[in-house]
């Protein structure tokens, strides 16, 4: 990291030291950084229980139908507690799973990625 910091700083004065003016400067500095970001995943656009559960993965997918007669909606889902999911039959790792995700989504932290399409 250091040694990307440094030949960053160095281009920089070697662009400043030819007398480029500050706005071709910052242009200069454009391609060197852009590589360094990738373009984000994406996401799903509607999140309902199901695209939920299958983002999770892990076999919690398997009570889709279960969580959408019980609960219903989605915003239900990210509210509901574990002794809730416990009396629907959810075994301990999916609720655990179930309940630290709907913490993410609710703080903001993860979202379900959408699914990839086929070519």
């Amino acid at each position: 990291m250091a040694m990307v910091l440094r030949r960053v700083l160095l281009n920089g004065r070697a662009i400043s030291s030819t007398g480029a003016s500050p706005m071709a400067q910052s242009d200069s500095f454009a391609p060197a950084f852009s590589r360094f970001f990738s373009k984000p995943a994406p996401y799903a656009v509607k999140v309902g229980i199901p695209e939920f559960l299958q983002g999770i993965g892990r076999g919690v997918e398997a009570h889709v139908a279960k969580l959408e007669s019980e609960i219903g909606d989605f915003n239900r889902l990210l509210v509901s507690r574990t002794l809730k999911l416990k009396k629907l039959g959810i075994p301990c790792k999916h609720r655990k799973l179930i309940l630290k995700y709907t913490h993410k989504y609710r703080v903001g932290l993860w979202r379900p990625k959408a699914a990839p399409t086929k070519a």
